[in-house]
């Protein structure tokens, strides 16, 4: 993938990739980061072909991801940038993106987060990497339920975007309870029922976002700031979703636009979280699994 492309799709995230702020070592080994996870998502979600043919690419992927010397270009950067990091939470990526391709939709709340444990905690890992963070249990346990969070908000800006994959993150039996069938999600405007799921998922995943916020509170330096720009761009996440009242069909850019004056407001009061992650804040999250299932996303 063109580097020019790379840098268009991470200005349409909805968080800051790498703040301007933060020192270049940090902005090159973020970019670095970024590059190789866009890649193995385009694989999963852009590859030309059928599914097999998908699953095909992103093994020859990890294959390069684990050479001595890898061809691609995006590795070939992250190899002289960020030796140092670790390749299973890449691993558990390209894990997601095979699962892709042979699950399209999933029937409870858990098995989605399953899903989120594969496609968006392994980032949060490498965040923390990056920045040289201590392992600690409670620390990447609110690392988890951020990056959890982002992704549910980002499944629900893009709900027709990933219905035109055939793809469904909105779990069916919330969808039983809610009323809104596999048609209503080819309307052209939200119906009722689907407006108060998508506020009711909303609702959830802000509760997760909540959890992991004091992860702010626990770092320091260059780290605390990072961490605080990606929750202060979860919380715009979701306020472009309450500005449309969940309409994510008629108004599906709309719902998908983080406004950076947003994430600018919130920044401050993120920044101004003092509690670290204890046992107690991170136990009252039962639905959010402390431990990784190989087999999700």
């Amino acid at each position: 993938m063109a580097v020019s492309r790379l840098r268009e799709a991470e200005a349409s995230e909805n968080f800051p990739v790498a703040m301007r702020i933060l020192p270049a070592r940090y902005r090159r080994r973020l970019r670095a980061v970024y590059d190789v996870v866009r890649v193995i998502d385009d694989l999963g979600d852009e590859g030309t072909g059928t599914p097999a043919d998908r699953i095909a690419a992103l093994e020859a992927f990890r294959a390069d991801l684990h050479a001595a010397a890898p061809t691609t270009p995006v590795l070939r950067r992250l190899a002289g940038i960020a030796p140092d990091l670790p390749a299973e939470p890449f691993d558990r990526l390209l894990d997601a993106n095979v699962q892709d391709q042979e699950t399209v939709t999933y029937d409870t709340w858990d098995a989605l987060l399953g899903y989120c444990a594969l496609s968006a905690d392994p980032i949060g890992r490498l965040v923390l990497a990056i920045f040289e963070v201590p392992a600690d249990g409670e620390i990447e346990h609110a690392s988890d339920a951020v990056c959890t969070a982002l992704q549910l908000l980002e499944h629900l800006q893009d709900v027709r975007e990933d219905r035109g994959r055939g793809r469904i993150y909105l779990p069916a039996e919330d969808r039983a309870a809610f009323g809104v069938t596999e048609a209503d999600l080819d309307r052209p405007v939200a119906t009722d029922a689907l407006r108060a799921l998508v506020r009711h998922e909303a609702e959830r995943a802000e509760q997760l976002l909540d959890a992991g916020t004091p992860i702010v509170g626990a770092l320091h330096g260059w780290a605390r700031l990072a961490v605080a720009g990606y929750v202060a761009g979860g919380r715009a996440a979701a306020d472009a979703l309450h500005r449309v009242d969940g309409e994510v069909l008629g108004r599906a850019a709309e719902a998908a636009h983080s406004r950076k004056r947003d994430v600018l407001r919130h920044l401050p009061a993120v920044l101004m979280q003092t509690r670290s992650p204890g046992p107690r804040r991170a136990r009252s999250r039962p639905d959010l699994p402390r431990t990784t299932p190989r087999s999700c996303r």
